[in-house]
């Protein structure tokens, strides 16, 4: 068995947390999301937290701000 890295990998649980941890709601994000220009549903919101949905670095950007994150580190952490 070779070692691969692992490209592909789920960071749902970490957006949820860092959701709750500014007291928003998925509606509350995607609406939030939409005031600033990225196209946006709740489902969508949802399938990214359960890692079913590829999140463009555009979004995570707009998230880092949203969830009053520093860095991107926040996003991967216990990965």
């Amino acid at each position: 068995m070779s070692n691969k890295i692992k490209q592909d990998i789920s960071i749902g649980k970490n957006l949820k947390l860092l959701r709750k941890n500014v007291n928003l709601s998925q509606e509350d994000v995607a609406a939030k999301l939409e005031l600033m220009g990225i196209p946006m549903s709740r489902e969508i919101i949802s399938q990214m937290e359960l890692g079913h949905y590829s999140i463009r670095v555009s979004v995570l950007l707009a998230l880092k701000q949203l969830y009053n994150v520093t860095t991107f580190d926040a996003f991967f952490r216990d990965l």
